[in-house]
């Protein structure tokens, strides 16, 4: 399968991320490089084009832009997705980070690992959301779906 082999994030005219944001993004960013699976599908009877690809995550006018190019720099695609889909859970998913930042402070394991449980389940959720959005377009696995929803979270924060 193709894969992603460098990642950009676009967050011009975004607000400054706060350092625990900045601190799951490059843990992102390095789990996605490190190991990846992403492919994109031919469409109206073309193949499709290989990767690996450079990808850039941007927000434009209220859409998450997905720019994909080759090792040479040209553009094989640029996918544009609605944010709508992604809004409550991205929301849920900060509501319970803020949380399980808050519990590692003061509260036992049991209970640490009860936020953690519901932490993932919602971070699952929202990968579902991004490649059932992708459907058609990209089919990634569970894990870099999960890892560019993390990204998507830091940019939805600030956008």
């Amino acid at each position: 399968m193709s894969r992603i082999s460098k990642i950009e994030i676009d967050d011009t005219g975004l607000p400054t991320p706060t350092p625990e944001v900045e601190q799951e993004r490059k843990v992102a960013v390095f789990d996605l490089l490190e190991d990846n699976s992403f492919t994109l599908l031919g469409r109206d009877g073309q193949d499709a084009p290989q990767g690996p690809f450079h990808m850039t995550l941007a927000i434009r006018e209220r859409r998450l832009v997905i720019d994909l190019r080759d090792d040479a720099g040209e553009t094989v695609s640029e996918m544009h997705l609605s944010l709508g889909p992604f809004r409550q859970v991205v929301k849920d998913y900060y509501q319970i980070c803020g949380s399980y930042f808050e519990a590692v402070k003061s509260l036992p394991p049991s209970q640490i690992e009860a936020i953690d449980m519901a932490r993932r389940g919602i971070h699952n959720e929202g990968a579902r959301i991004l490649q059932e959005r992708l459907e058609g377009k990209a089919d990634l696995d569970k894990d870099t779906a999960r890892r560019l929803f993390t990204l998507v979270c830091v940019l939805h924060f600030g956008g």
